[in-house]
């Protein structure tokens, strides 16, 4: 008998990149319940940085402009490879996500989450 070893809605059916998506998106939530205003930035996965990056960086935030919303973006590709299992990178993109907001808001990471770099 052949066919899907799990449902579609069970989570073992869901790819790498909508598994990193749901990441993103918890630690989004997390932090809207103290920060509402983030409700007003877009929070986008990319695979990777484009080649205008000189290093390799896990995120970037893009202030609004007149043509588009605040955007976070967070890279999938150089997470998942400083990374060995879900735990950490559910770990890793928080502290992205955090960074990021910081930076877009003008704040210390420290006071957008007071347990920032404490995981």
């Amino acid at each position: 008998m052949r066919g899907p070893v799990a449902p579609p809605q069970v989570p073992l059916s869901a790819s790498r990149a909508e598994s990193f998506h749901d990441l993103v998106r918890d630690s989004v939530e997390r932090l809207e319940r103290r920060w509402p205003q983030l409700a007003e930035i877009d929070f986008l996965v990319l695979d990777v940085p484009g080649a205008e990056d000189e290093s390799v960086p896990l995120g970037r935030s893009v202030p609004e402009g007149k043509d588009h919303r605040a955007r976070i973006l967070v890279y999938r590709r150089p997470v998942e490879i400083r990374t060995k299992n879900r735990e950490e990178r559910a770990m890793l993109v928080h502290e992205v996500v955090v960074e990021q907001v910081a930076e877009l808001l003008g704040l210390a990471p420290e006071s957008v989450d007071p347990r920032y770099g404490q995981d």
